[in-house]
């Protein structure tokens, strides 16, 4: 009887809660700049029958030589310094995953949600994800002489600034990412915010960046 009702229970749980690992295959609908994207993890025909083995993961250029060009993604490997897993306590690290379920929310309510991309303006406008904003690291602590381009990127975010006083009550929850785990802007943008009181629970870090996610084939875009 006891196995009845746990078989029951699992089961329930499992179809009354969206499965966050589905994500990957059923991708995400969203508006973006008033037109419709479709945010999926693409995977060419020919990748369909390779194998998850040695010889096709770690052969040759890492990927075997029997593996079709359209299912392999080439990257540098040996730039920047390689980021913790955490950045504390009080921030969560979050995955691909969490960021399809996070985009879906957006969609949702774009007044209690936003995506931070924290590089450069010109590394932004070459490729970043579905629905990112730009705020570069670089911008985020005050600067009295230009209190106008703080206050802009303030606004992005729901959080108002009067008089050098920052009000966070209605700040947006954010994820916040840059190039990759070795890229140590999104750490630097996080840890200016949180000095500027940006309440740690609407704080969220996505450690692989863009290198991870397009090394997974999900979709990106030029602003």
């Amino acid at each position: 009887m006891r196995l009845l009702i746990f078989i029951l229970f699992f089961f329930s749980s499992l179809y009354s809660k969206e499965n966050i690992q589905s994500l990957q295959f059923s991708g995400v609908s969203s508006t973006y700049k008033e037109k419709k994207i479709f945010i999926e993890r693409l995977s060419h025909p020919k990748c369909l029958n390779v194998g998850i083995t040695p010889e096709h993961i770690f052969g040759g250029d890492l990927a075997g030589e029997d593996v079709p060009k359209e299912c392999q993604k080439s990257f540098v490997t040996t730039l920047g310094i390689v980021q913790p897993i955490k950045l504390g306590n009080d921030i969560q690290t979050v995955g691909e995953l969490e960021v399809l379920k996070f985009l879906k929310l957006l969609d949702i309510h774009p007044e209690e949600y936003a995506i931070v991309d924290s590089r450069k303006p010109s590394w932004y406008k070459e490729i970043t994800i579905p629905h990112s904003i730009n705020i570069p690291y670089t911008d985020i602590a005050f600067d009295e002489h230009f209190p106008g381009d703080f206050k802009k990127n303030l606004n992005l975010l729901n959080v108002s600034l009067n008089k050098k006083k920052i009000d966070f009550s209605k700040a947006k929850k954010i994820i916040i990412f840059c190039n990759g785990s070795w890229c140590a802007q999104s750490v630097y943008a996080i840890k200016e915010l949180v000095k500027l009181g940006y309440p740690k629970d609407k704080l969220l870090w996505y450690r692989g960046g863009l290198q991870d996610w397009i090394g997974l084939g999900f979709t990106t875009i030029k602003p």
